[in-house]
């Protein structure tokens, strides 16, 4: 299908929003919107956001002694993305690809993976990271869009203040205060991939002081096509609910209770082991029904102006039942962070936390995990202290995450960290950090048999033409894998209309993930054991480039570049692409519409392995573009319409590890009204 028949198919399952857009247009009740800014901060303010993932406290972006990109509301709003993982696409050392209609491979300087081990993800500082495989379900950890106020990109160890699995990167999405999200908001779309976007929200206060805030969503999306050219049965649907509730419980006290329940429908095609020949291989539609819940609670005490307390507790429950895997899981965190400054030259944050979690498996033909039920305690304690030096125009930061879990017991990850303000418009800052990602559930206890498939095509002997069982196995014995972090960056602000933000990297990691291997041969075929061990090492080293500018108000771009090579002697699959692009233009075309393009340029990506057909995968570079026409009709609707991936054709943006059926991704087109009351 052409880009074309696309667009116009996005618009057919548009109807009656335009029923509904041609109403509203002729009703006269309301006059036009005055004019807008759209690009309403300058870049000195846009790099004076204030962040809060860095070090567990309220910062400056340009102060930060880190590389942090931050997505705000209104970059996620003019990209036209309908989910997270394609939002941080326009994020230089980031790489994102599409594994099929419901599953992303979201990584940070490299690794990447249907489970990205080595990045470490939250939403308002609730870890949706799951020990079971080491990595994300970002198919079903979604928030309200509208809703989200930035998302904190951090490149590099995390782990100093958020503890072990921050090796490579931390996610932080921050979502709205109550406050600032009264009244309704409603959402309806359509497309010919995206077939439902809908979602509603409304918030109001109780009191001065109080504000509350509820939001129901429900998306649907459409399969893609296999490689082969046939449907992937990889259809989508979820229903998610939430709520915030935000207040201040005095001048000094304030109280944030939230929390999000969810089920989706999940449809996928996997590759699985049979007993025909001659690829001993079969794809598989396989169903997969998960449902979440989750309870937060914060509560924040400022002493005084350089001191303050904050208590936050949450429980996340999950349960997920797939043909080949059944889990449930219960989390249970208390995390408690002091700030304080002592003297004038030193601010310290400390905290302590304890987590519990308890799972339960359902044993199956592909996946078990022995024993089958387990509950975990992790205890952890932090220690950062920023010395300002040189009449503040020098920041060093040292600290340490010292934690205890119960698979590699005692962990340290220290860091120091300097920064140095030249001036205004020129700030330096570099880094040296250790960080550690601890083994996952599976890793210990796991079993998982990947495949079935011909010995002759492997060239075994002495049996060719013998089925060959590839069995995976977990080792209790595994250890966390390490990595030493080498970090220097250049933030470069002259005008306000423009600002440059250079990272370089070099890392160096230990006991990486290896299979040793071990085939028996049982009479009627083989068996090949895979058994975890801690055997590899890499290293890897990068350039990260972000570039902004503004031209009056009537246009603003982005440019994210990002280098990244490596040296890897590992039996895993990690593959990446060793260049990326994203360039992003928004024009205020009228007072009351904008065009906002987005260009992505993604390298081959190779040594893409899988375990099922014992080969590697080459995924070809691609060049694609996003456009999104926005129009302004009153000042509470908005209509809109996004193209997606409409300079490339179907295309393979990446192999999962395990049970791989390379899945195309296609052009796509979807409609939208906006209305707000």
């Amino acid at each position: 299908m052409s880009e074309f028949k696309i667009v116009l198919s996005g618009l057919f399952h548009l109807k009656h929003c335009f029923v509904l857009l041609s109403f509203l247009t002729l009703c006269p009740c309301q006059a036009l919107a005055a004019p807008k800014d759209i690009f309403e901060l300058s870049m000195e303010e846009l790099m004076d956001i204030e962040v809060t993932s860095v070090a567990k406290k309220s910062q400056n972006l340009s102060n930060s002694a880190t590389a942090i990109h931050v997505i705000t509301n209104e970059d996620i709003k003019r990209s036209g993305v309908t989910n997270i993982p394609d939002a941080l696409r326009m994020v230089p050392g980031i790489t994102v690809a599409r594994i099929d209609s419901n599953k992303w491979a979201v990584s940070a300087r490299g690794f990447a993976g249907r489970f990205a081990n080595a990045l470490l993800v939250l939403i308002d500082g609730r870890s949706v990271y799951t020990p079971t495989f080491s990595g994300v379900y970002w198919e079903v950890n979604d928030v309200l869009l509208e809703d989200v106020d930035r998302i904190e990109v951090i490149r590099g160890p995390g782990a100093t203040v958020w503890g072990a699995n921050a090796v490579n990167g931390v996610i932080n999405i921050i979502t709205k205060h109550a406050g600032d999200t009264q009244g309704g908001y409603v959402a309806l779309g359509s497309g010919n991939h995206e077939n439902v976007i809908s979602s509603v929200r409304y918030g109001d206060a109780l009191g001065q002081d109080t504000f509350w805030r509820f939001y129901a969503k429900h998306q649907s999306r459409d399969e893609f096509t296999l490689e082969t050219g046939s449907d992937a049965d990889d259809a989508w649907t979820k229903t998610q609910a939430g709520f915030r509730l935000d207040s201040m419980l005095s001048s000094k006290d304030s109280l944030t209770l939230q929390g999000d329940i969810y089920e989706a429908d999940i449809d996928q095609t996997l590759l699985l082991a049979d007993l025909i020949p001659p690829t001993y291989l079969t794809s598989t539609p396989v169903e997969t029904d998960t449902k979440g819940w989750n309870l937060l609670s914060r509560w924040k005490r400022t002493i005084s102006p350089d001191s303050d307390f904050t208590l936050q507790v949450y429980y996340d429950g999950k349960n997920q039942a797939e043909d080949i895997n059944e889990s449930d899981r219960d989390t249970f965190d208390i995390d408690a962070t002091h700030r304080f400054g002592l003297g004038t030259w030193n601010d310290i944050v400390w905290g302590i936390r304890y987590r519990y979690t308890r799972d339960r498996f359902v044993e199956s033909d592909i996946v078990s995990i022995d024993p089958t039920e387990e509950e975990d305690h992790l205890f952890s304690g932090f220690f950062q202290d920023e010395i300002s030096l040189a009449d503040d125009a020098v920041k060093l930061t040292l600290g340490s995450k010292i934690e205890h879990n119960e698979y590699s017991n005692m962990e340290i990850q220290p860091s120091i960290r300097a920064l140095w303000a030249v001036n205004n418009e020129h700030k330096i800052w570099g880094a040296v950090s250790q960080a550690v990602r601890t083994p996952s559930r599976f890793e210990s206890d796991g079993e998982i048999k990947n495949a079935a498939f011909n010995t002759y095509q492997l060239g075994l002997t002495p049996a060719p033409g013998l089925p060959l069982t590839v069995v995976t196995q977990g080792n209790d014995d595994y250890d966390s894998e390490e990595v030493t972090a080498y970090e220097l960056g250049y933030r470069f602000i002259p005008v306000d209309s423009f600002s440059m933000d250079l990272a370089v990297f070099f890392n160096d990691y230990d006991d990486l993930r290896t299979g040793e291997l071990n085939q028996v041969f049982t009479g009627s075929g083989f068996t090949q054991y895979v058994t975890l061990t801690n055997e590899g090492s890499a290293e890897t080293y990068g350039v990260e480039l972000s570039l902004k500018y503004r031209y009056s108000n009537f246009f603003q771009g982005h440019l994210a570049y990002t280098l990244l090579e490596n040296k890897v002697e590992v039996y895993d699959s990690f593959g990446f692409p060793h260049h990326q692009i994203s360039l992003q233009g928004d024009f205020a075309v009228s007072k009351t519409m904008q065009l906002n393009l987005w260009f992505r340029f993604v390298d081959d990506m190779d040594a893409l392995y899988s375990f099922d057909t014992d080969k590697t995968y080459e995924v070809d570079s691609y060049l694609t573009m996003d456009i999104r026409f926005a129009w302004q009709i009153l000042p509470d609707l908005e209509f809109s319409v996004v193209g997606q991936n409409l300079l490339r054709g179907d295309h393979v943006e990446f192999v999962q590890e395990s049970f791989s059926a390379p899945v195309e991704v296609g052009p796509s087109a979807y409609c939208q009204l906006t209305y707000r009351f």
